[in-house]
């Protein structure tokens, strides 16, 4: 596995639409919620790819500079392992690399998440600790989470 990170116009429209496509089939398709994913937030963030060695898209996050959406705080998001790859620990793989990212860029600030509920133990395990009690966000119970750098 390889990791990639780009800056939304170093995107080429073919990685571009690949990301996108994943995203709708996690995010719409699969839990079966209508939102809003193209939020004006992806022009701002750093992509994190994790592709196969056949440079297949393997697992994926946005990364949010401070300010973008949380006063004080960078963010993460979109975060997703392709439904083939999934179980993997590429999930695990990803957000480490990504808080690793973020130490680089944004020294010392901390991180901010809106964590699915179900998957509260799992950033858990990454040091995020829960800052909110949880609460529907496009019909799936989520919640606050900040880890501090």
């Amino acid at each position: 596995m390889e990791f990639f990170i780009y800056k939304f116009n170093e995107l080429t429209t073919s990685t571009l639409y690949e990301i996108l496509r994943a995203r709708s089939d996690v995010f719409v398709v699969e839990q079966n919620c209508v939102f809003q994913d193209i939020d004006n937030h992806d022009s701002n963030a750093f992509h994190l790819l994790m592709c196969s060695e056949q440079n297949k898209l393997v697992a994926y996050c946005r990364i949010l500079p401070p300010g973008e959406i949380y006063e004080g705080f960078s963010s993460i998001g979109r975060v997703f392992t392709v439904k083939a790859y999934r179980y993997q620990k590429y999930g695990r793989q990803l957000m480490s690399r990504s808080i690793e990212e973020i130490k680089s860029r944004f020294p010392h600030v901390p991180i901010k998440i809106q964590a699915q509920q179900y998957l509260l133990q799992f950033y858990q395990s990454l040091g995020f600790e829960e800052v909110s009690e949880s609460y529907l966000h496009d019909d799936i119970l989520h919640v606050d989470m900040v880890l501090e750098l």
